[in-house]
This record gives structure tokens, sequence and C-alpha cells, in this order.
């Protein structure tokens, strides 16, 4: 799995590309963990941009619910932006989608965490 982070008015967007499985959540949670903490300490929200995502497990799962929770505690706002169809329907079968909110586009979830260009 690879991971790029890119910088979108007030927000950031991360995007991971590839499986996000056993082998690789923990790489994605030092990432995103810290990221979600001081994004909400300083206002700014996180897009996860999963375009590249093409599988995601329940230890990819696990780590969206804890950065779903680092969220909620530091006052950020978290979007997921992009699902590939295998990764939607693993999001609706576990009902991540009313977990964290998931958008069509890096667009709409930048709109929706209140990123200002």
């Amino acid at each position: 799995m690879e991971l790029t982070e890119r910088r979108a008015g007030s927000a950031v967007v991360l995007a991971p590309a590839g499986r996000i499985d056993m082998g690789t959540a923990d790489k994605l949670k030092e990432r995103l963990l810290p990221l979600v903490n001081e994004a909400g300490k300083s206002g700014q929200g996180v897009v996860l941009d999963f375009a590249g995502v093409e599988y995601i497990s329940s230890a990819g799962l696990r780590v969206l619910m804890l950065a779903a929770k680092e969220a909620r505690t530091a006052g950020g706002k978290i979007a997921v932006a992009a699902l590939q169809p295998l990764v939607n329907e693993i999001f609706q079968i576990s009902r991540f989608d009313k977990v964290l909110p998931c958008h069509a586009g890096v667009d709409e979830a930048l709109a929706a965490v209140g990123s200002t260009t």
C-alpha cells in the first residue's frame, strides 16, 4: 500500500493505494491517527481518498474506526471519498458508511469537512 498526502484548502487529503489489510493496516494507522489528531486541534478536516484502494479488510476497518473516534475526541472532521465498488460493498455490509461519511468524490468530501480554498 502506498500513501500520498496533499493539502486542499484547509483540509488534508490522504490517499492510500492498493490493499488495506493485516499487512498494511499499521502503516495507515501510524500516519492517519496523528494526522486526524493534528487536524482536529487546528480546526482542519481530513479526507481519505479511496480511489486507489482495491480492498479493505477488518484490520483496515479497525483503523478507520479508531480514526473516527480520534476525530470526535480532537474535535475534527473526517470523511471518505471515491470508494471503489468492492470497497463500497464492504463499507455497506459492515455499515461503515454509517461510521464515516462517504462521498462520491473528493470535492464533495472536502465540502463536507468544511475545507475552504
